[in-house]
């Protein structure tokens, strides 16, 4: 399966932060924000990853990021022109994807939550064994902000409806997205809507008229963050830090990710801890390595 990490927009709504630098290059606590929704597709077990950004901000993470080799990813890069829609990103990426399968994850999202890599493994085997599409539900107090999911008695997905005025249930349909090989065609053929965007939300459905769209709720004891705002920001690196200062563990270390799927070795680990040795992201790599955490044992 391939990756792809959609990090482009204006970036208005976060002004004056964001008139210099790409919002997915903001910090969220110890990491720039694109760690995140990186480390999610690793954790999915995904290794070639697409970045697709606006023509100003895709250089600098390419020099944030280089090719990945340091993460035991391989990454490579495309412009969005203009914000046209989030099903762009598989038009865009149409080459990249090839005969692939596709998992297609915002920028601006955080996961968090025990167990989250296995749901991330159902999504992967549900594409890959030809059972169509996997998004994930999330419970909003907001809904009218969101494409939101319309549930029938059994719990089936019945509807899907961009920022509803009336919306049929607080369950919106969050930044991650698992999909087959269909997907390119289908937004090829999509019109845009009447804000002129190629709409996630109409891809989705054509998934679900077709009864092969998977609706994974994220319930009790997962956290997703949308960090679109100036005050969603600062909850986001708050939780972060109060996560990670209590569990001792971090949430999107990829060097960990990588270290631990195999993918670099642990003297590649100990490149990177001499660099940042200084601070408490270095310690946390040394702790790894040293086995202070029992999962990390080999």
């Amino acid at each position: 399966m391939k990756g792809i990490i959609l990090a482009g927009g204006s970036g208005t709504r976060l002004y004056p932060l964001t008139k210099v630098t790409s919002k997915q290059l903001l910090p969220i606590y110890d990491k720039p924000m694109i760690y995140y929704p990186m480390s999610v597709l690793m954790n999915a077990g995904i290794r070639d990853i697409l970045i697709i950004s606006t023509p100003q901000d895709t250089p600098r993470f390419q020099d944030l990021l280089g090719d990945g080799h340091q993460f035991g990813v391989t990454l490579t890069y495309a412009v969005q022109p203009s914000p046209d829609g989030l099903a762009q990103a598989f038009i865009i990426g149409a080459d990249f994807i090839g005969n692939d399968t596709v998992a297609m994850m915002l920028g601006d999202n955080i996961f968090a939550g025990h167990g989250l890599k296995n749901r991330l493994k159902a999504a992967v085997e549900n594409a890959e064994s030809g059972k169509g599409a996997t998004v994930f539900g999330y419970y909003v107090d907001d809904p009218e902000r969101f494409g939101i999911v319309e549930f029938d008695k059994d719990g089936k997905a019945i509807s899907i409806e961009e920022k509803p005025v009336y919306p049929k249930s607080n369950y919106c349909v969050t930044g991650l997205y698992f999909y087959d090989n269909r997907v390119v065609e289908y937004a090829k053929n999509l019109k845009p809507s009447a804000r002129g965007e190629l709409e996630i939300t109409d891809l989705n459905r054509i998934y679900l008229e077709d009864s092969t769209l998977n609706v994974e709720l994220l319930g009790q004891g997962f956290t997703w963050l949308d960090t679109g705002t100036h005050e969603s920001l600062v909850d986001a690196t708050n939780f972060v830090k109060t996560i990670e200062q209590h569990q001792h563990r971090k949430i999107a270390c990829l060097e960990e990710i990588a270290y631990l799927n195999g993918w670099i070795s642990r003297e590649d680990v100990l490149k990177v801890y001499e660099v940042l040795k200084k601070n408490q992201y270095g310690q946390y790599l040394k702790d790894v390595l040293d086995g202070k955490y029992l999962d990390v044992l080999h």
